[in-house]
């Protein structure tokens, strides 16, 4: 007789762990001073401290979905929780830069592993009738570890220390293993052999293409370095387009595209990211070297922002059935921009709490309305054995966005003539922060085009070019609004 377990607990199961590994995307930028203090770390260094974490979780998500497809979801889950909190405890002991660089990209790795599975074993543990409210609580959870990453961050570093925001992990990560083996089953995809070159030409051809962003205003945008990174990293990303359209067990099937929902809301996806945490890096930065915060004030500053989400992200979970994801996203996404843009007209030297509250509300709001819609949207219309590669595809392009987002706001902010001194800041700051804002505006703009997104999650059967009928996800929505 099969266990019954709680509605709950599976959700905690598959959401403690992806909160560790989504903190962590930004944990560390309210301790980049106190890094470049005791390590001595360059600001290219800190910049790699973030990035390389972002990079290495973007580039092998894929690939821990294949892996988990063959030798089990639960059990590959596990280990990237092992690896994570193994790889936490030896960058808190890091003694010098690249040391701190090369454990944040292994952390990244088993983040890589944890963040699409914790959202296919979660709607493969709850009922049917629950999972859209699932859904809505794992964004919620998500969008959190995102956005209280700098809050957490300074609270760690101020009273505590800058390795302190490592050890931290470890404890989590000894409580998610047991409470995953306990909670989540160990579900399998299909048995495919495993895309190691797709791997490669993906993680490189992104690498690259940030590496020459980063490199561009220091090196010289027509600098032999920089060209390699973007025209070598494009290159690659093409060789992985064409490689996932001719191999027989593609990371990423191109069929996927065929469907306007998976499409567009992976275009949104990236681009919320790019616009919101590229903005998020500009902004934590801002509150410390301009206004003089220290990391914990410049976390209280931005509760509003962070704390929004807990409860929009929720409501927006429950309702999406009703006034459909479309309505949402779109709307969240022109709050958010708004939001950005608020906080890219008040920048300045003695701009005061109130004077950025208003930007701080309308940016969580937007961002909580987005998360769980997003990826409602994503898995809407796959087939039940495509879910776990399109929820992987979904967290690569988030992370993706994350990683430009970081890399082009900063190469606009140095661009602009931007120093980390009080009196360098603000110009250059506010057009990065304008980018970001325009970027977020238009991607509103897209996501109006989504399907409307109503109703509720049923099976049905339909035929598909390449594999014959089977079994797939849609959203029933009235004929009359239906797109």
């Amino acid at each position: 007789m099969s266990r019954r377990i709680p509605v709950w607990l599976a959700i905690a199961a598959a959401s403690l762990p992806m909160f560790m590994a989504t903190l962590d995307n930004l944990v560390v930028t309210s301790a980049l001073p106190a890094v470049h203090a005791d390590l001595g770390a360059s600001v290219e260094e800190l910049q790699w401290i973030t990035n390389a974490y972002t990079l290495a979780f973007a580039a092998l998500m894929l690939l821990a979905v294949g892996l988990g497809d063959r030798i089990g979801r639960r059990h590959l889950f596990i280990a990237g929780i092992g690896v994570f909190t193994v790889s936490s405890a030896f960058a808190a002991m890091s003694t010098d830069p690249t040391a701190l660089i090369v454990w944040r990209a292994v952390e990244g790795a088993g983040a890589a592993a944890i963040m699409p599975l914790s959202l296919t074993l979660l709607v493969g543990s709850v009922p049917d009738r629950l999972r859209t409210v699932g859904i809505g609580v794992w964004g919620g959870v998500s969008g959190l570890g995102v956005a209280l990453g700098p809050l957490i961050g300074g609270a760690v570093v101020e009273n505590w220390s800058w390795e302190a925001i490592f050890w931290l992990n470890v404890p989590v990560g000894v409580i998610a293993i047991p409470l995953a083996l306990f909670a989540l089953p160990n579900t399998r995809g299909a048995r495919v052999r495993t895309d190691v070159l797709g791997v490669v030409f993906a993680g490189l051809g992104v690498l690259g293409v940030v590496f020459g962003i980063v490199r561009g205003n220091d090196a010289g945008w027509t600098s032999t370095d920089v060209l390699v990174g973007l025209i070598g990293g494009g290159a690659l990303l093409v060789a992985f387009v064409v490689r996932q359209a001719t191999t027989a067990a593609p990371l990423l099937p191109l069929r996927f595209f065929r469907d306007r929902s998976f499409t567009l809301a992976n275009l949104v996806a990236m681009t919320f990211s790019f616009g919101a945490f590229g903005s998020v890096f500009i902004l934590i930065q801002f509150l410390q070297v301009v206004q003089g915060r220290s990391p914990l004030e410049a976390g209280v500053w931005t509760m509003p922002w962070t704390l929004a989400p807990m409860v929009v992200a929720p409501l927006a979970g429950i309702i999406a059935p009703r006034v459909g994801t479309r309505v949402l996203i779109a709307g969240g996404m022109a709050f958010l921009s708004a939001g950005l843009f608020w906080i890219a007209a008040t920048m300045s030297a003695d701009v005061t709490f109130t004077g950025l509250l208003p930007g701080f509300l309308l940016a969580g709001i937007g961002m909580g309305a987005v998360f769980g819609p997003i990826s409602t949207a994503v898995l809407a219309r796959m087939p039940q054995d495509d879910h776990a590669k399109a929820s992987g595809a979904n967290s690569t392009l988030r992370e993706i966005g994350v990683a430009l987002g970081i890399a082009v706001l900063t190469a606009v902010f140095t661009g602009a003539g931007g120093q980390l001194t009080p009196s360098g800041y603000v110009d250059a700051a506010q057009p990065a922060v304008l980018v970001g804002a325009a970027v977020v505006a238009a991607s509103a703009l897209v996501a109006v085009f989504l399907p409307a997104g109503r109703g509720s999650h049923v099976p049905d059967v339909v035929a598909d070019d390449d594999l014959g009928p089977r079994r797939r996800f849609r959203v029933d929505a009235p004929a009359a609004s239906r797109p």
